[in-house]
């Protein structure tokens, strides 16, 4: 095998080759390490490196394996972890200088499972500040660029993880998504990407919005790895109070089961959303190849979606409320798009939160209600491709001080009503840049999810396909 090939080769085969000792652990992070050392100044998907940490577990891993050790199922393979996730051993900064060089005392649960599984932690990748928005740049790091094209938007909050997939840093990359921070990056990037249910990973420490953000998961170049991924990340935690309390299902084993006779709808819009009439055709054709799998596919009106995006500016901004104690001292050193976002919520009643909470709960129930008849929703991924990642908006888009979310309306429905929800690769524009299918599935049918990204996924790979840089 090549030093090229080796760098797309997925974790399920990257775990197998270490345990059949066909490819040293130490001499693949070397040469990870070095494709990493190669292409991070053009990519910038790395808040922090732990390079002589890396080689040193590799070198645990080759050990064990040389011993007869028993091992795990990652055993040696590298992940990465966003920058949001707490880690005892690297600083977690969430993109921000207010938290510059800040080092945990503990690692997040997602970190611990990770590493109880095996994996090597290469390092923490970077994020938008706070993961307010969905464009690849913050003050502390700079701007994160697409694979694609350089200087282009690799899609945030999970900015790192998905220009660290796409260009072949490593096989597995962790995320967290509270309007769209998992599958954005996956669509604007041309990798796959899970939002599990609400509460299928834990995420310690529970954010103030924490009923719309704490969604943690996966996202890989292909589905078997984001299913081994899920696998050892998912399962109750007793310091995640929202965590479900079923351990994960066995995805790997039954990820190839097909989707014949289920029920897709299709939306091109959601009924509320303008998208770019490239990804929309993309969208489509892609949407209607589920009937040769056997499935049934109809376009559908969405009668749930027209109060979506008054509730979702209104709870985002809100969100964002509780960094209002950093603008005395750090509001010039901050994101003047997360400052707008935080200023317009300031000064906002109780009533009037709890009103808007009251719509919220109304609205989350009609979709769990209008997925009695169906069993999947198939919508775009975001509604462009990447464009220049120093604009907030893409060109001929109408400016505004901080709403990035007209070009993601299909995200933030899934995050408020807890649905699986994954974006894989559909196609490309005429450009080059990649476009993703959103395929959402009812609560907790996780399984269901990965097994119609896989029919896809052999219906149509992607995982051939590599950026540019």
């Amino acid at each position: 095998m090549d030093s090229q090939t080796i760098h797309f080769v997925p974790a399920t085969e990257l775990a197998e080759l270490f345990r059949t000792k066909k490819i040293s652990p130490v001499e693949y992070m070397r040469l990870l390490l070095a494709r990493i050392e190669e292409l991070e100044p053009k990519l910038n998907a790395f808040a922090h490196l732990a390079a002589d940490r890396a080689m040193e577990d590799a070198k645990k891993a080759e050990a064990a394996l040389m011993s007869g050790t028993p091992i795990r199922r990652l055993h040696g393979v590298p992940a990465t972890i966003k920058d949001l996730q707490l880690t005892k051993d690297m600083p977690t900064q969430n993109g921000s200088k207010i938290f510059a060089g800040h080092q945990p005392a503990e690692d997040a649960p997602v970190v611990s499972r990770l590493r109880d599984g095996g994996a090597i932690i290469l390092g923490k990748t970077t994020m938008s500040e706070f993961g307010w928005t969905g464009v690849s740049r913050s003050p502390l790091t700079g701007i994160t660029s697409n694979p694609w094209k350089l200087g282009y938007n690799a899609g945030a909050s999970s900015a790192g993880a998905g220009a660290a997939a796409a260009a072949g840093l490593g096989p597995l990359h962790q995320g967290t998504d509270g309007a769209g921070s998992i599958r954005m990056p996956a669509h604007f990037c041309g990798v796959y990407g899970l939002k599990p249910s609400f509460g299928r990973v834990p995420h310690y420490p529970v954010p103030a919005g924490g009923d719309m953000t704490s969604h943690a998961g996966p996202m890989t170049r292909s589905v078997a790895d984001a299913a081994l991924m899920l696998e050892v990340m998912a399962g109750p935690h007793y310091l995640e109070y929202s965590s479900l309390e079923a351990g994960p299902a066995n995805y790997l084993a039954r990820l190839r089961e097909g989707v014949r006779g289920k029920r897709f709808a299709y939306s091109p819009d959601l009924g509320v959303a303008r998208v770019d009439p490239e990804v929309a055709e993309l969208v489509k054709v892609a949407a209607a190849r589920f009937a040769e799998l056997g499935a049934i596919v109809e376009e559908v009106p969405i009668p749930w979606a027209k109060d979506g995006p008054e509730l979702a500016r209104f709870f985002w901004s809100a969100s964002m409320t509780g960094l209002a104690q950093h603008l005395p001292k750090w509001e010039a050193e901050m994101d003047p798009g997360l400052v707008a976002c935080i200023r317009q919520s300031e000064d906002i009643p109780v009533s009037c939160y709890m009103e808007m909470r009251r719509r919220k709960m109304d609205y989350v129930a009609s979709i769990h209600r209008w997925f009695q008849d169906w069993d999947f929703l198939l919508t775009p991924s975001a509604s462009v491709a990447a464009f220049p990642a120093e604009q907030l908006m893409p060109d001929n888009w109408q400016k505004h001080p901080w709403d990035w979310i007209v070009w993601a309306e299909f995200s933030y429905p899934f995050n408020m009503s807890w649905v699986p929800a994954a974006s894989v690769p559909c196609g490309f524009t005429a450009a080059g840049l990649p476009v993703g299918l959103q395929i959402v599935g009812r609560r907790f049918d996780d399984l269901g999810v990965l097994q119609a990204s896989a029919a896809f996924e052999q219906l149509q790979p992607w995982a051939d396909k590599h950026p540019p840089v």
